[in-house]
């Protein structure tokens, strides 16, 4: 039995809200999972992230695989910083470690088509 830790989507149509769940490799996005571990939540500013640190931390001690969204928030959160710091003897609170800010992401492009000049010219 492979444990994956990765999100399992909640909440109504365009109201994303996702629980942070360890959950059976295999089974389906939003199937039976074996435990929730935090919650997620990337429609408000600043996106809201919780987790619990213990039993993640258990989880993948155990062997579970993080998915790669899941890795990119904790890293945000500078869970793995705090991971190695209690291994050396130290408390998260004395470490002081701050979650990280958002990553800018760059504006789509709106599909705004490009002026004539630009634009290649057919072939007659």
């Amino acid at each position: 039995m492979a444990v994956k830790i990765r999100l399992a989507r909640t909440g109504r149509k365009n109201v994303s809200r996702f629980r942070i769940v360890a959950i059976d490799g295999p089974t389906q996005r939003d199937g039976k999972f074996l435990e929730i571990l935090g919650n997620y939540n990337p429609q408000k500013t600043p996106k809201q992230f919780a987790v619990n640190t213990e039993r993640v931390a258990y989880w993948i001690e155990k062997g579970a695989v993080v998915s790669e969204t899941i890795h990119n928030l904790l890293k945000q959160d500078r869970f793995y910083e705090k991971q190695e710091g209690v291994k050396k003897g130290l408390s998260p609170e004395t470490m002081n470690l701050e979650r990280l800010p958002e990553r800018k992401r760059k504006s789509k492009n709106t599909g705004k088509k490009k002026n004539k000049e630009e634009a290649p010219k057919p072939a007659a």
